[in-house]
């Protein structure tokens, strides 16, 4: 009966010691079997991809910065003509040499380059430049409306004469390459005073554009002199008209 008891005992030990060193070879294992999220991330594995969308909160409350183009900030108004000649007598040379010489030198800036007769400085009526532009945005039905404001002044010139002064002023939005707007203003403005500045505030309220998906527009103002002339259709039909009547 001993020998049985001692047996029993010694079969319990074993049997105690070989489940502790199972159990304690199901926690060192690393196979992953039993791995319910509380181990060691992978140090090789891949960081979770990033959305590269923008918030639909950072769209409302996005709204395009304004900037001005090179050489859109300034407009020259120039007085056009030039005074009568006075009529000068057939055996007067020396009076043709120096009016040829006075004609030479007008062409001619202080720095002896050309000089434009169109853009002579001393026959600028008025000159205007934009000292500041700001905006204002409002989301609403798919669509970006933008208020764009364009401040600045005039300030008379060698030629003024109290009147009216006509600025380009050019609103644009675009989206890369793409424009999706694109106005070409006439506004005037009254200038009386020879002495001083004459400030104005010019506002685009009309610039919709669709609602953007990034935040990637540009917007711009400012002065564009660059518009092709009116053509003036009645000619050429007068001119056919003319033809016509003729062979009749």
């Amino acid at each position: 009966m001993a020998f049985i008891s001692v047996n029993r005992r010694l079969v319990a030990g074993l049997a105690l010691a070989g489940f502790m060193l199972a159990a304690a070879g199901c926690q060192s294992s690393d196979n992953g079997i039993l791995d319910f999220g509380f181990g060691k991330k992978d140090p090789t594995a891949p960081p979770p991809p990033q959305d590269p969308k923008v918030l639909a909160s950072q769209l409302r409350a996005y709204c395009p910065k304004v900037t001005l183009r090179d050489g859109t900030a300034f407009f020259n108004t120039y007085a056009k003509g030039t005074a009568a000649k006075p009529k000068k007598k057939k055996a007067d040379a020396a009076a043709d040499a120096e009016a040829a010489a006075a004609a030479a030198a007008a062409q001619t800036g202080p720095d002896g380059a050309p000089v434009d007769p169109n853009r002579d400085p001393a026959k600028i009526i008025y000159q205007a430049s934009i000292t500041d532009v700001t905006r204002d945005c409002t989301h609403e039905n798919g669509q970006l409306t933008m208020k764009i404001a364009v401040a600045g002044k005039v300030v008379p010139g060698p030629m003024f004469a109290p009147g009216t002064v006509t600025m380009p002023i050019r609103v644009a939005v675009q989206h890369g390459p793409d424009v999706l707007y694109s106005q070409l203003h006439q506004y005037q403005v009254q200038v009386t005073d020879p002495s001083a500045a004459t400030q104005f505030v010019f506002t685009d309220a009309n610039v919709v554009v669709p609602e953007p998906s990034a935040t990637d527009y540009q917007a711009y103002a400012g002065y564009d002199e660059n518009t092709p002339a009116a053509t003036d259709k009645t000619k050429g039909k007068r001119k056919k008209r003319l033809a016509a009547a003729a062979t009749n």
